[in-house]
């Protein structure tokens, strides 16, 4: 089922990328692999590739794992409590891991809300 101009809404396609589906139809795969966009729908035919995300997605994943994640960790006391080292060894895996698993849904969803306002 393939969306007309008029149907497109920002909260369609923001919904649709963070479910890493296609934007236009909802059924097929935003993404290839992690984080390379599917250049064509495999389902409607709709040109994916033509989004550029480029450094956006960082930028807001980076936004929100500082504010929902690193933020609340200052509030723990053995973060001042223990040694840097380890309070790094303890909190950067989990940062990162955090980080990796947002950063795709946030490109997805960069990505609806590009091809709803285009």
């Amino acid at each position: 089922m393939s969306i007309t101009v008029h149907d497109r809404s920002a909260q369609v396609g923001f919904l649709r990328g963070l479910q890493r589906r296609c934007p236009n139809c909802g059924e097929g795969r935003l993404f290839a692999g992690y984080l390379k966009v599917e250049p064509v729908c495999e389902a409607c035919g709709h040109e994916n590739g033509a989004y550029r995300a480029d450094d956006g997605p960082a930028y807001f994943t980076m936004l929100i794992v500082g504010h929902l994640v690193v933020a609340p960790l200052l509030g723990f006391s053995f973060i001042l409590a223990w040694p840097a080292a380890a309070v790094l060894a303890v909190t950067l895996p989990l940062v990162a891991a955090i980080t990796l698993a947002v950063l795709p849904l946030v490109k997805g969803a960069f990505i609806g809300i590009q091809w709803a306002t285009q």
